[in-house]
């Protein structure tokens, strides 16, 4: 192993590595066939639409569903948001075929209908429309466009029929939980950066949710790790959340769960199933597929016998880590810890271009030791601590270190040394 190169968490325990084999239903996207542009498009009776919307309200919902489109798609239904007017909502939904969110807004509907447009191409309209003025959505007769108007701006999109988009059929869900927003945003914030970008080992690309019992208490708990790094925290398991399966929500999908999440007093109603998870927050829903994988035996590579305890302030730390990092390169951020008692020596050399030193007054009165860390993955872990101060607890150069946060909001964090 070179003197830069990070050990794998996994590899710290080979059953961990070896106990999750890849499992050829991870999620796929469905083929669909595309439609034929050359031929005539149909329009159920009724599907003529025309309504009046607040351009925020319009641009909100927008915000929200046309995310998940991929802005590069083989399959031209897929690059469309669907409209579909009834009653005194305009309700819209968009999805890549393993993500889907809907969401209803207040519109005055002149004429019910329904229609698919291009969803990027929509927002960009409406959000370049001014503050305050309303929007006029209409088809014409055929159905073949969608007029746009607003004020003095007028804009004709090419729709696509309502029949051709996609339905990512839910089924039915075996579990079903309110959990209040604040308390899942901080779940997806506190493991989500841990996520592996490793195709190759697909059961961690997304955060495991389950439950555990935890002292006595029954828990929800989030998991992320990449290999070289883990993430864990717990929340107090809602109501009908017990003997729920385990599931791996993928990294898509958390991200833009996180982006929904905002308001801490919302709650929010999640229904799962071994291949599913639904969640409606407020007039969004968000249907997903689920990793088909197993996720490893996680518990077994967290360290329970560490006995090097260092206490350190979280934000001298952090600042120190940045300030010496500047001089390691992209390839190599190794930055060495030297403990001696009551003193921390952070040291990072780059052969390349020089050397940094910064010392750091810590808690700690055991042995004096080196160990070396990535110093973005030091970073990343100390940005999710709220407490004032990071307790770090160190075995020796080679083996895992255990990070805590004195707020004590049951999350903790494994973190592989490198060799410097």
């Amino acid at each position: 192993m070179t003197s830069s190169r990070s050990r794998c968490l996994l590899h710290s325990h080979a059953e961990f590595c070896h106990f999750a084999r890849p499992i050829s239903g991870l999620v796929r996207k469905s083929i669909l066939r595309a439609p034929v542009a050359a031929r005539a498009v149909t329009v159920e009776s009724g599907s003529i639409m025309r309504i009046t919307i607040e351009r925020s309200n319009l641009l909100k919902s927008l915000n929200h569903v046309h995310r998940v489109v991929e802005r590069r798609n083989t399959i031209p239904i897929l690059s469309n948001v669907l409209l579909k007017a009834e009653g005194a909502n305009l309700d819209m939904k968009a999805t890549d075929l393993d993500l889907e969110i809907t969401e209803a807004t207040p519109a005055n509907v002149e004429k019910a209908g329904a229609t698919t447009v291009p969803a990027h191409l929509l927002y960009d309209i409406v959000r370049k429309l001014p503050d305050g003025s309303e929007v006029l959505l209409a088809t014409n007769p055929d159905g073949s466009s969608m007029t746009v108007a607003s004020g003095r701006s007028k804009f004709s999109l090419q729709c696509l029929p309502e029949s051709d988009f996609p339905d990512l059929t839910a089924g039915s869900f075996s579990h079903s939980f309110k959990l209040k927003a604040s308390d899942l945003k901080m779940l997806i914030d506190r493991t989500q950066f841990a996520i592996s970008t490793e195709e190759t080992r697909y059961y961690l690309n997304g955060i495991f949710f389950h439950t555990i019992e935890s002292k006595g208490d029954l828990k929800l708990r989030a998991v992320a790790t990449d290999g070289h790094r883990l993430a864990r925290a717990d929340v107090d398991a809602p109501s009908g959340s017990e003997g729920m399966p385990g599931i791996i929500i993928p990294r898509k999908t958390v991200g833009e769960l996180q982006k929904l999440v905002d308001s801490p007093d919302v709650i929010v109603t999640v229904e799962v199933s071994d291949a599913k998870i639904r969640l409606t927050i407020g007039s969004i829903v968000m249907t997903s597929k689920l990793i088909d994988g197993t996720f490893p035996d996680y518990q077994r590579v967290i360290p329970t016998s560490n006995d090097k305890e260092m206490r350190v302030d979280c934000e001298t730390f952090a600042q120190a880590v940045d300030r010496v990092s500047t001089i390691s390169s992209e390839r190599g951020r190794a930055v060495k810890l030297a403990l001696s008692d009551g003193q921390l020596l952070l040291t990072v050399n780059n052969p390349d271009s020089g050397s940094a030193t910064e010392e750091v007054a810590v808690g700690y009165d055991m042995e004096a030791m080196e160990i070396g860390f990535n110093a973005k993955y030091l970073l990343d872990i100390t940005a999710q601590l709220s407490g004032d101060a990071a307790i770090f607890l160190l075995a020796d150069a080679g083996s895992p270190t255990l990070i805590r946060d004195t707020a004590g909001d049951d999350a903790l964090y494994v973190l592989m040394p490198m060799r410097v």
